[in-house]
């Protein structure tokens, strides 16, 4: 196995978005402005209600795909369709915006804890005017692999002969929130086209004897396995990974297409009350 060596490391940067909520991001900055098919990571937290109780409002997506994964605390949802929803500690969310959506997340403390990762995944062309869907599992849907000091739970992909809960069919998305006690060793063989990175929100931890950062995100090289080592403190961290779709990527705000035109398009029809074309389907546990 040619274990990935890292290629970047990714400093969080802090952007204010929705109404005024800090969030500190690493995919979607002047560092690094997409990591394909991965379009932008933001990890968001804070113990003051005051820094977040406005959340965001609402606001429109297409042709993307939104995966919330909620560490502590919960955000509710809500949709301009009238799906609704709230995501709990522990649950995840993946919204594939697709030809529109128009919806509003707002965060909660639990036990006076809110924290959690929003990470956008790009669509491939063909899929970007497809209906809008859902897939949101609560907690205890979401299976968790013990082995000895290693923890993983398994959001998506596979791990361990397990396979998570969330499908993403164009990109084979993995997605693992690992927790290593202290000099415990995680590993996780992966093709080797896929894009890949590391972050690390809790602890200390290494890849090939270089350091990981806490708040940085690793973008590792080629190779066919993933390994990190924790420190003295133990780490947790999310594992990423997914097949590139190749396709040019025309961003602009909350719109994500092929080409300028395309996002010209989004913004006209959503001016004038035309982007949501179609009522999302939910799936879910």
């Amino acid at each position: 196995m040619a274990i990935r060596a890292i290629r970047q490391l990714v400093r969080a940067f802090e952007v204010t978005e929705g109404a005024g909520v800090t969030v500190h991001r690493t995919i979607g900055t002047p560092a690094l402005r997409n990591l394909d098919p991965f379009l932008m990571l933001d990890h968001f937290g804070s113990n003051d209600p005051d820094e977040y109780i406005a959340g965001f409002p609402p606001h429109p997506h297409r042709g993307f795909i939104t995966f919330t994964y909620m560490l502590d605390g919960h955000m509710e949802h809500q949709d301009s369709m009238g799906n609704r929803g709230d995501l709990r500690s522990g649950g995840a969310q993946w919204m594939k915006a697709a030809s529109g959506v128009i919806h509003s997340e707002m965060p909660k403390q639990t036990d006076g804890l809110m924290r959690g990762f929003q990470l956008w995944i790009n669509l491939p062309a063909a899929q970007k005017m497809s209906d809008p869907a859902y897939q949101e599992f609560s907690p205890e849907a979401i299976p968790e692999v013990r082995q000895g000091p290693v923890r993983v739970r398994l959001l998506s992909g596979r791990y361990a002969g397990q396979r998570g809960v969330i499908e993403d069919p164009n990109t084979d998305m993995h997605y693992l929130d690992v927790t290593l006690e202290p000099g415990a060793e995680f590993a996780l063989p992966l093709a080797g086209d896929y894009a890949a990175f590391v972050y690390v929100y809790e602890g200390g931890a290494s890849s090939g004897g270089s350091e990981l950062p806490q708040h940085s995100l690793a973008v590792l090289g080629a190779g066919d396995e993933i390994a990190v080592a924790a420190g003295p403190q133990g780490a947790r961290f999310i594992c990423v990974a997914g097949k590139p779709i190749g396709e040019a990527v025309v961003q602009h705000g909350p719109f994500v297409m092929n080409t300028r035109a395309e996002i010209e398009l989004a913004f006209r029809e959503y001016q004038s009350g035309q982007l949501v074309k179609k009522k999302a389907a939910m799936t879910g546990g």
